[in-house]
């Protein structure tokens, strides 16, 4: 039992998980470090002007783009199964989540594939803190999120989206 637990935890769907957990206890004034980790998480060197304050989460890492000027607060996670682009100047409030990846509504399918879509923010977007954006979604140039929004579908450019609104849609 405890050599398939190390060998699961050696595998490479968990090299970002051990990557960032690193990464997440380093001092906080180790800019060599935590540039170094990142080059290793994201599997290139982070932008000159890309601010990344941790904690930081992801579970691939390879599948996150991020442009120039992008900042990052803290204790943000990024599942990008099926990859996330920031672009310039976006900025990131502390507990934002992006998530990329799903599982099925349907019982009988959602413990046998993954379901994902990519996640594109554009230009100058902020986004608020504990904002959560799911898979598929774009969020246009210039676009503010508010706190606590939950983002589950493309967002014009240059508007507020505000709420974390749950709905009941059918049951079965």
């Amino acid at each position: 039992m405890r050599s398939d637990r190390l060998m699961r935890i050696h595998s490479p769907e968990f090299r970002a998980t051990e990557l960032t957990s690193r990464l997440n206890v380093l001092p906080f004034d180790d800019e060599e470090g935590r540039a170094a980790l990142f080059a290793q998480i994201l599997g290139r060197p982070l932008p000159s002007r890309v601010t990344i304050y941790p904690p930081f989460f992801t579970d691939h890492g390879l599948r996150l783009d991020l442009a120039e000027r992008v900042f990052i607060n803290q204790n943000c996670t990024f599942l990008d199964y099926a990859g996330i682009r920031l672009d310039e100047r976006v900025m990131v409030g502390p507990k934002a989540t992006f998530i990329t990846s799903g599982h099925p509504v349907d019982p009988e399918e959602r413990r046998h594939y993954l379901t994902g879509a990519p996640i594109h923010v554009e230009e100058n977007v902020w986004i608020g803190a504990g904002a959560t954006i799911l898979p598929g979604v774009t969020i246009g140039k210039d676009a503010v999120i508010a706190a606590g929004a939950v983002v589950a579908e493309d967002v014009p450019a240059a508007t507020l989206v505000t709420g974390p609104k749950a709905t009941v849609n059918r049951r079965w």
